[in-house]
């Protein structure tokens, strides 16, 4: 018999569904209304203003048909504004709306506490060290199989 608990892929799976769950506690407790795609979207679109859908989908490696329902939604909420892109008639281009600054300040606090909740029962030094793992795993695999774009 396989013992599941000492299969990486279960235990990706199970630590991103915590790690879901306690982003969304921290959040709504905070009185925020996002999850962790849209809120990783709103960052990025923070840090690269002005790219189009397909790059923003590349840079958080999510998939590029199904980011249009995110975008969407982020939209609706008031939080991204799209608009043609001047260079391509046929891609639009994202901004964060002033409610989308807003939101990422006010919800950054709650976003942190999340994010130390996931590794609280670490020590310290235990926690760097599973991050540095997580980013190595990451790192060596993302080439073929789950890719990150860089903005072109």
């Amino acid at each position: 018999m396989t013992d599941h608990s000492a299969m990486p892929g279960h235990l990706a799976r199970r630590f991103q569904q915590i790690a879901v769950a306690v982003f969304h506690a921290e959040v709504e407790a905070a009185g925020f209304d996002l999850t962790p795609v849209q809120y990783v979207a709103l960052a990025m679109l923070r840090e690269h203003p002005g790219i189009d859908q397909a790059t923003l989908a590349g840079l958080i490696a999510y998939d590029r048909t199904t980011i249009g329902g995110v975008i969407d939604r982020l939209v609706q909420k008031g939080l991204m504004a799209r608009a043609v892109s001047p260079r391509d008639r046929r891609a639009h281009v994202l901004h964060l709306t002033e409610a989308g600054l807003a939101m990422l300040a006010g919800i950054r606090p709650a976003v942190e506490a999340a994010q130390r909740e996931m590794v609280a029962v670490l020590e310290p030094a235990e926690a760097k060290e599973f991050i540095r793992l997580l980013q190595k795993v990451i790192a060596a695999n993302e080439r073929d199989k789950a890719p990150t774009k860089p903005v072109s």
